[in-house]
């Protein structure tokens, strides 16, 4: 397989992950069930606290997606196994989420650290105005030195709660937050070119260079633990995910004495998916592919030439507004001389009307409220 790394890449692995780990930019952290609760379902507290230790030594920011609010909150309930109806499962989680959240809040507060919980579904990032909530709030908790403690919203989700929903939550997150690196910490060491379960010879494939089809013939069907639904179908579906918007993915294993991200860069026991592009070239993209614009922006020349230059959209360099959008929606930016590009407006239509011309400065003013600064932000938009 042209994709799969030899074993001579895993030390070039290790080293770039070394340097990830150390880096300033963001870095997300997913971990599994069968890492946070214990065969009695009690939270091992004290590889909570070794996680925490060690990521709080990075100079960048970090962003945990912890699973286990089920698997923390079922015992309340009288259960012993996984929950078998949805009610139950979702009881669990309501239950399971406060125990998790102040586990997490406890572990990092050691570190001088503060954490703040945000429950998504996937379907919060698919639809734009709420995409932009949560990127802003997520944005918003980083700036302020907080660690976003981030968990599928089970109370709600239907049919979310299935295998995979926080290794594919985890890449959205990472897209999110522009990361450089998504660890997904499991109980597995990594992708195996067959199973290393039944199969005694199986060999670690330290590297992936593309997720193709090919590399996703590896994954076995769904495995689940007793508090976890994940395997290495959803892990994989992950790595597509991320890779595809510039995010590396490392699967390695959180068994272990040590710190848990040590022990892969002492023994190099992992597999690292290389990401295909850098994160705003693969948004870029994606926002020039969208097809159905709600409305249209006109902006004077000053913006076009602003936005030739890599600048947001402000408010003072629209000239009007046309079609009737919420918050988030995608429209067409015209100038002078015709379409320049598109992007998703931060303001609703009716307050975007109100803004055109408008200096930053005076937005407030405007609106009665601070409003979001730029009617639509650089990261947001594309030029034809």
């Amino acid at each position: 397989m042209s994709d799969i790394g030899s074993n001579s890449t895993s030390q070039i692995s290790v080293g770039w992950c070394r340097q990830a780990f150390e880096s300033s930019a963001p870095l997300v952290v997913k971990i599994g069930s069968s890492l946070l609760i214990d065969a009695q379902g009690s939270a091992r507290r004290d590889w909570m606290s070794r996680l925490a230790a060690q990521l709080a030594c990075r100079p960048g920011p970090f962003i945990l997606v912890s699973s286990g609010a089920i698997g923390l909150g079922r015992g309340a309930i009288g259960l012993r196994a996984r929950p078998a109806s949805l009610a139950e499962a979702q009881a669990a989680a309501a239950i399971g989420q406060i125990c998790l959240a102040q586990l997490w809040s406890d572990v990092l507060g050691r570190q001088g650290l503060s954490c703040g919980q945000m429950l998504l579904t996937l379907g919060d990032l698919e639809d734009r105005g709420r995409y932009l909530n949560a990127r802003n709030t997520l944005h918003t908790l980083l700036g302020h030195g907080i660690v976003p403690v981030i968990n599928e919203n089970d109370t709600v989700a239907t049919g979310e709660i299935r295998f995979g929903d926080n290794d594919r939550l985890a890449a959205r997150v990472a897209q999110l937050a522009g990361a450089e690196l998504l660890v997904l910490l499991s109980d597995v060491d990594g992708l195996h070119d067959a199973n290393p379960a039944s199969n005694p010879q199986a060999q670690l494939i330290p590297e992936v260079e593309r997720v193709t089809s090919e590399i996703e013939s590896l994954a076995d069907a769904a495995s689940t633990t007793d508090f976890g639904t994940g395997g290495m179908i959803s892990k994989l579906a992950a790595a597509r995910i991320a890779t595809a918007a510039g995010c590396h993915v490392l699967l390695t294993s959180g068994r272990g004495k040590d710190e848990p991200l040590e022990r892969y860069l002492s023994t190099g026991r992992g597999t690292l998916f290389r990401a295909t592009d850098k994160p705003l070239v693969t948004r870029k993209q994606w926002l020039r592919g969208l097809q159905h614009q709600a409305g249209v922006i006109h902006v004077d020349a000053g913006a076009v030439a602003a936005l030739a230059r890599g600048a947001s959209l402000l408010a003072a360099g629209a000239t009007r507004v046309e079609g009737s959008f919420e918050r988030g929606a995608l429209v067409a930016i015209c100038g002078p001389d015709g379409p320049v590009g598109q992007g998703l407006c931060g303001y609703n239509a009716a307050d975007a009307r109100r803004l055109v011309g408008v200096k930053s400065d005076r937005i407030e003013q405007v609106l009665g409220y601070p409003g979001r600064g730029a009617m639509i932000h650089r990261d947001d938009l594309v030029l034809f």
